[in-house]
């Protein structure tokens, strides 16, 4: 297929404009033309340095050559059976690998699928299967995808929900702990009891979906001490704990489940996004005998556990396994706090520099006034940013957090000169 010679970005929106509905947003009018590592190029010849990572997709960088060789000599062989109608040996071995990473003192089983909206919906399939109840409680500011039933577990409106209802029933929003806003986990906890006696019985809620560290909702880190409560609450009430790390699986915390810091075993875990370097596949793995409860047929898909993502998937574990990648997302987290603290000494709009291993954000405020959100302080920030050749990208539940997700493969140079532009940007755009 041909296509134009010298394409601009200019030129390449307008035709997306044209094509593509509206409601698909775009952070950055940048086309990418090709990446390596941490670095992009436009189709422009303009560099950047990449700290968005798709999204937290890259945690070993754009086009890492052990992925893309695994992925070149799968092509080779076969590319897709649907695994319910042939079946492949890399889709099992993925499956014990993870089922050997996931954490717990029991036997464990995985399933794969396409995408990570997919992944959380099957384990509420799941968790319901086994538990024979309806109830699920999700949690304020959480994101858990753009489907029907899990825009009803995200706790978020605006932009993901708005004008899409009426979602799913019997889904209920505990508060999420976040000491700098004002909710300690005894209030998070003490809301989930209030559940209980005001909307539904303990005895019907099939489960409590949390991600350990929320993505779009900030970067808040949820305390070990409140993770180990909802395990003892979950434990109380025969209610089943599902950990959403579809974000922050696949070693961007520093291990390559986040909620091991935290000393607690879900029983099911989801995970989707960096598995695999970029090629679309995620997972659900939790107990044997949960994961057993659904009964055949009552899982898959056409495409879940693609040949090319599952090879891609295992060359993915081989690359943290020779590079020592969760080694490096514990430094790598702290060289970006510790550049981020002193940048806030500098600049008051930063109210907050938090985050776990190398999920990492600010968050910025008027006057580093946490009372008053700054969103539009974020928003110029990503787009100065743009134009100095660094992408970022915003979240939270004001607006006013910048996350940075770059590949953990990055090297210190290429961070500290993404850093280096962002405290620029933050000089330029307050001077204003």
């Amino acid at each position: 297929m041909q296509r134009e010679s010298n394409l601009k970005n200019a030129s390449l929106m307008a035709r997306r404009r044209a094509a593509i509905p509206r409601g698909v947003g775009q952070s950055h009018e940048v086309f990418i033309a090709r990446g390596e590592n941490a670095e992009i190029w436009d189709v422009e010849g303009k560099r950047y340095i990449d700290f968005a990572g798709g999204i937290a997709v890259l945690n070993t960088g754009h086009c890492n050559p052990t992925v893309i060789a695994a992925v070149k000599a799968q092509l080779d062989l076969y590319t897709h059976t649907c695994f319910q109608v042939l079946a492949y040996e890399p889709y099992v071995e993925l499956a014990e690998r993870i089922n050997a990473l996931a954490p717990g003192d029991f036997a464990k089983k995985t399933m794969f699928l396409s995408t990570g909206a997919e992944a959380v919906e099957n384990a509420i399939k799941i968790a319901r299967a086994y538990t024979k109840r309806t109830a699920i409680i999700a949690f304020t500011s959480g994101y858990h995808g753009r489907t029907l039933l899990t825009l009803g577990l995200t706790g978020k409106v605006a932009p993901y929900k708005t004008g899409f209802g009426p979602f799913p029933a019997e889904i209920f929003h505990a508060q999420f702990p976040n000491a700098l806003h004002g909710v300690s986990v005894d209030e998070s906890i003490a809301s989930i009891e209030s559940i209980f006696k005001n909307d539904v019985e303990a005895s019907r809620v099939a489960a409590i979906i949390v991600e350990p560290v929320q993505g779009e909702g900030g970067f808040n880190v949820a305390p070990p001490e409140f993770l180990q409560r909802l395990r003892t609450l979950c434990d109380q009430h025969g209610i089943l704990l599902i950990a959403d790390e579809i974000q922050t699986g696949a070693g961007r915390t520093g291990t390559w489940f986040a909620v091991e810091q935290s000393d607690v075993a879900p029983d099911l875990i989801t995970l989707a996004k960096s598995m695999a370097g970029g090629f679309p596949i995620s997972a659900v793995v939790g107990r044997a005998d949960v994961m057993d409860a659904p009964a055949p047929g009552g899982l898959g898909g056409t495409y879940a556990g693609s040949p090319l993502s599952c090879a891609a998937a295992l060359a993915v574990l081989e690359v943290f396994k020779q590079e020592n990648l969760l080694d490096r997302s514990r430094q790598l987290g702290l060289r970006l706090t510790t550049s981020l603290k002193k940048m806030a000494a500098s600049h008051r709009c930063i109210a907050d520099v938090r985050g776990l291993g190398a999920m990492v954000a600010i968050e910025l405020c008027k006057g580093g006034d946490i009372h008053q959100p700054d969103a539009d302080m974020a928003k110029r920030l990503a787009a100065e940013a743009t134009q100095r050749g660094l992408i970022l990208l915003t979240c939270g539940t004001y607006g006013n957090v910048v996350r940075i997700l770059v590949p953990l493969t990055a090297s210190d140079a290429i961070v500290d000169e993404g850093l280096g532009i962002m405290d620029a940007c933050l000089t330029a755009i307050q001077a204003v």
